[in-house]
């Protein structure tokens, strides 16, 4: 034994001897195999016990040659943030020739053990325990990376994220516009009916972020503090740029979509048919994520507030005069409206995906909702709100600003398209109003596009006369009623007579 270090595993084994009745410290230390001097120390705190203290030397010469310290040091001192790779390359173009990229491993240790020792203090995540009933949470989240296409168009959209903290309970909605009032108050006021009751406080990010108007900025926040008011829910935000104060949610996110880019594989296909499909596809994910979690939310549904009689506005609202023109301007966007209400004024009720137009107190009409891309404005122009008008004057087509707006897509598009080839003329846009004209008075433009584009595929222009014989409606003979007027003399009797 003499010259041999005690290992730590002869410790051990002494201490569990030692430990038990009846065993001196001289057994102890001959069944771990040491002496009982050694022993002594041992119970004393004088023996190491077995650990080898850290060498303080090197074993090899520095690959870097002191270069770290002399000209990386300082540079790190100054810009922490400065990666490996950059300090080597800047290594290189001062002592040219003396370093490559073999150095590079040996410059992330360094540069990781000087960061650990002399570097910055680093920004703490602090683990949150949240209470039942505490915190609802939202926030928008990009989907543009699923490639989802409607009808085979491609289909730009955020999605709406709303989740309980405690529970993980959530409610997701398709979002067609960006971060605006409608969206976040039919969104909130879906999630909370839908949940059965209201949090103490609801998180946000910062709601002027989506904004360049000061004015819009503050009408949002204005709205969106009464909608809190109303359904009595402390309205609280994180710091504008601080992801991780939304971390509740902004991880959910990361997991929401990859859920669906799964069920996208599994389905094999990212189109669909229309905006419900793709919604009701939506749901059923969500549904199975409310699933995993039903246990919590039970727990905390007991803790959440009850909700309100009703649900509140979840709109905005407009007040806007029909021009001339027979359109009214919306968020930048022009829309068409029956030339009826040409000089009235119109409230508009404006949701995330349509508007509802009143006329005094009743609902006129209602639009789908388009978004403007940016600073430029866009259309959307109902052909039957005016063709009836155009009719009238069709050769105000030929140089109308709406011109290409009032042609349906579709099969007339192509239509227009073919009859333009040579240029743009009278009898062209005459031939193109009366088929439009047609169409409205027979309800037919599916039909109606299908047989002119054959037709002009075919190397002939159908006649406007054969579009109308072909499809007007048949007439139907009425059925001729005859009826025997019954003695009037019986009334006598009603009158007591």
């Amino acid at each position: 034994m003499s010259g041999k270090s005690i290992t730590q595993e002869q410790v051990k084994l002494y201490m569990s001897h030692r430990k038990q009745p009846n065993h001196t410290q001289a057994s102890s230390a001959a069944k771990a195999g040491f002496s009982e001097r050694s022993a002594r120390r041992i119970d004393t705190g004088k023996h190491p016990g077995g650990t080898t203290q850290p060498r303080q030397y090197k074993t090899r010469k520095d690959p870097l040659n002191g270069a770290f310290e002399q000209h990386l040091v300082p540079l790190l001192e100054i810009e922490p943030k400065l990666q490996p790779i950059t300090l080597l390359e800047a290594l290189e173009e001062l002592e040219p020739g003396q370093f490559d990229n073999t150095h590079l491993r040996t410059l992330q240790r360094r540069v990781k053990r000087w960061r650990a020792q002399e570097g910055p203090e680093q920004e703490v995540i602090f683990q949150q325990k949240h209470i039942a009933g505490d915190m609802g949470i939202s926030d928008y989240t990009w989907a543009n990376e699923l490639k989802i296409t409607i009808d085979g168009e491609e289909f730009k959209h955020k999605l709406y994220h709303y989740r309980l903290v405690y529970s993980g309970w959530t409610y997701v909605q398709v979002v067609l516009g960006g971060e605006s009032f409608e969206s976040l108050s039919s969104g909130l006021q879906n999630a909370l009916w839908q949940s059965g009751g209201v949090p103490v406080s609801h998180r946000t990010d910062s709601l002027s972020a989506a904004f360049n108007n000061h004015y819009e900025q503050e009408k949002l926040t204005e709205r969106y503090e009464k909608l809190c008011q109303y359904y009595g829910i402390k309205a609280t935000r994180n710091n504008k740029g601080i992801a991780h104060e939304n971390g509740a949610i902004e991880s959910p996110n990361g997991h929401l979509k990859r859920r669906i880019e799964q069920k996208l594989l599994l389905r094999g296909s990212r189109d669909f048919t229309a905006l419900l499909d793709y919604e009701a596809f939506i749901d059923d994910i969500v549904r199975q994520i409310n699933i995993r979690c039903k246990t919590r939310f039970n727990e905390e549904k007991a803790h959440l507030k009850p909700l309100p009689s009703r649900r509140t506005n979840g709109f905005s609202e407009l007040y806007v005069k029909v021009t001339t023109r027979s359109t009214i301007s919306v968020k930048r966007v022009t829309y068409t409206v029956p030339s009826r209400l040409i000089g009235t004024t119109l409230l508009i009720h404006i949701y995330d995906q349509h508007l509802d137009c009143f006329y005094g107190h009743e609902l006129t009409l209602s639009l789908k909702r388009i978004y403007a891309h940016r600073h430029i404005r866009s259309r959307s122009i109902n052909y039957k709100h005016i063709i009836h008008s155009l009719a009238k004057k069709p050769n105000a087509f030929k140089s109308s600003a709406y011109r290409d707006d009032i042609v349906p897509e579709g099969d007339f598009t192509l239509i227009w398209e073919n009859l333009k080839q040579t240029g743009i003329h009278d009898d062209d846009c005459r031939y193109m109003v009366s088929l439009l004209s047609i169409a409205d008075a027979y309800d037919c433009e599916a039909a109606l596009g299908r047989f002119v584009l054959a037709s002009l595929e075919a190397g002939s222009r159908v006649s406007i006369k054969a579009c109308r014989d072909f499809f007007a409606p048949m007439s139907v003979d009425r059925p001729q009623y005859t009826s025997q007027q019954h003695d009037l003399s019986t009334y006598n009797v009603l009158l007591g007579n």
